[in-house]
């Protein structure tokens, strides 16, 4: 199996890079949809979270409630640290889960927001694909899209995988800074490449 890990600070165009690949065909697992659904409601990794957080952190249907989680997580970073514990182990078994089923494809893109070099995922990725753009265009992409103000999107930013990191980390650096018409352009070209290159090197644990 070859797993090409795709990641990108918020609004440089990671999701829409992801569907370009889906686009040709290309398996996706993707830690953020994973996450959402183990937070939908009446999963059981809410009822956990309610222990340790409180029940004004679920919304009345039974999920998550994702802007109450926000707020805190960047206002107490032990809170981001527990949170992290409990979900990031399951999702991590879910997107194994996932790739096993994909292992007839030439290749898997594993879609990853906050990419750690020496992370768990960092034992079964072989490249490491960065799609990037300056801090200006991710902020002016997040309020567009979002009702999020600008400080709010800046003190995302920080949380995240520096700039600086991610790009050192990359075997293939995309641009997108521009349009979505030249990101797929971009993206099919990595692909043809990655089709005829891509030789299974890891094992899924």
């Amino acid at each position: 199996m070859f797993i090409v890990a795709l990641t990108g600070g918020i609004g440089s165009g990671k999701s829409e890079a992801a569907n370009a690949f889906a686009n040709l065909g290309v398996p996706i697992v993707d830690l953020d949809v994973i996450a959402h659904q183990l937070t939908a409601p009446n999963q059981p990794i809410v009822a956990e979270i309610a222990t340790k957080f409180g029940q004004a952190y679920v919304t009345e249907d039974g999920a998550l409630d994702r802007n109450k989680m926000r707020q805190l997580v960047f206002e107490r970073s032990e809170a981001r640290i527990q949170l992290n514990a409990l979900l990031h182990p399951a999702i991590y078994d879910e997107a194994v889960k996932q790739l096993r089923a994909h292992t007839s494809s030439p290749y898997t893109v594993l879609a990853i927001p906050l990419l750690d070099k020496d992370g768990a995922y960092s034992t079964i990725v072989d490249k490491i694909v960065v799609i990037d753009c300056d801090e200006a265009t991710q902020i002016e992409r997040v309020k567009q899209r979002s009702q999020l103000d600008a400080q709010q999107i800046i003190n995302i930013i920080a949380a995240q995988t520096p700039r600086s990191t991610r790009l050192a980390m990359a075997d293939d650096v995309i641009e997108n800074t521009r349009n979505i018409r030249e990101l797929h352009q971009k993206i099919n070209k990595l692909h043809q490449k990655y089709i005829k290159t891509c030789i299974p090197s890891k094992t899924i644990p």
